[in-house]
């Protein structure tokens, strides 16, 4: 959907440095799969070493879910995000908004705390968020290293983060 959009067009400005790419997505999620596989099918005439993963986890959150029964899910998304997680040992965690980040973002750092590996998260709230942060945003807006903003009204009401303009 949109968030796949959304990071796809970040994606593509980056080097071939930032390779390989491991996508996780949610394990309900029927579309972006296509997008992604078309997406690095292009990027692959540029850039001829083009590697990339496809991972899928339980999804955290359905919409319109109880808080009760999402922190269930979003707990069991976080055990089964954390050894696919210790595999890929990511530098960097590159993530947009949907539910599906914040089980890999936590993942991630319990790893660093355990000493095992540092990955640097980057957020950056979507585009569509104008006045106020997703559910993901608030969460992460904690704990990310680098948590971008579209919309000087964000930037006013968080002062950790860092406001870009437009960049998608």
């Amino acid at each position: 959907g949109g968030h796949t959009t959304e990071i796809l067009r970040l994606l593509s400005c980056l080097s071939e440095s930032y390779s390989p790419r491991h996508y996780i997505l949610a394990d309900s999620d029927k579309m972006s799969e296509a997008k992604i596989r078309s997406f690095e099918q292009k990027r692959a005439e540029t850039f001829s070493n083009s590697q990339f993963t496809l991972d899928r986890i339980p999804r955290s959150r359905e919409v319109r879910q109880s808080w009760t029964s999402s922190m269930v899910t979003t707990l069991y998304s976080i055990l089964y995000s954390l050894p696919l997680t210790y595999k890929l040992k990511p530098d960097l965690i590159l993530c947009n908004g949907p539910g599906t980040c914040v089980p890999v973002c936590i993942s991630a750092l319990l790893l660093g705390l355990l000493g095992l590996k540092r990955a640097i998260i980057v957020y950056v709230e979507s585009i569509c968020r104008v006045e106020t942060l997703s559910l993901s945003g608030k969460i992460l807006y904690y704990f990310s290293d680098y948590f971008i903003v579209q919309w000087p009204a964000l930037k006013e009401k968080y002062p950790k983060s860092v406001f870009l303009g437009r960049i998608v």
